[in-house]
């Protein structure tokens, strides 16, 4: 059993990865943006950041504070789309990616629960993105 204390200091963990389905990989280079609040009307507060790795995933978001209700993350996928040209070996062979930004930005932004971890993977092509509650 949890005491008192320890449930009023527990807080939710977020994580996140990023597949890029137009090429079938994850997507390495994609910074994202941590923001919280702690009411459905408040003020967002931005935390904080990372940049996905090579498996496309965000090693070191910043953990949201004690009270936080809600979290927004920021994927900036036109930065991601500006970086190196498609691989060579994928659909999108010899294409220049830039020209295939369509969503500059993808904002999520969702309820959390203390002490709780909540996974949002993104699956991202040019024209197209999804999202859902993993594990």
């Amino acid at each position: 059993m949890r005491s008192e204390s320890t449930a009023l200091v527990s807080t939710a963990s977020v994580s996140t990865h990023i597949l890029d389905t137009a090429i079938g990989r994850p997507a390495q280079g994609v910074p994202v943006v941590l923001a919280v609040r702690s009411s459905a009307n408040g003020a967002w507060q931005v935390l904080g950041g990372s940049t996905t790795d090579g498996d496309g995933r965000c090693q070191d978001l910043p953990v949201p504070p004690a009270g936080t209700t809600h979290v927004r993350l920021e994927f900036r996928t036109e930065e991601y789309y500006a970086g190196e040209p498609a691989p060579k070996d994928t659909a999108l062979s010899g294409t220049d990616r830039r020209e295939a930004v369509f969503f500059p930005e993808v904002t999520v932004a969702f309820a959390v629960n203390a002490g709780e971890h909540h996974h949002v993977p993104l699956l991202l092509s040019p024209f197209s993105y999804s999202v859902y509650r993993g594990s």
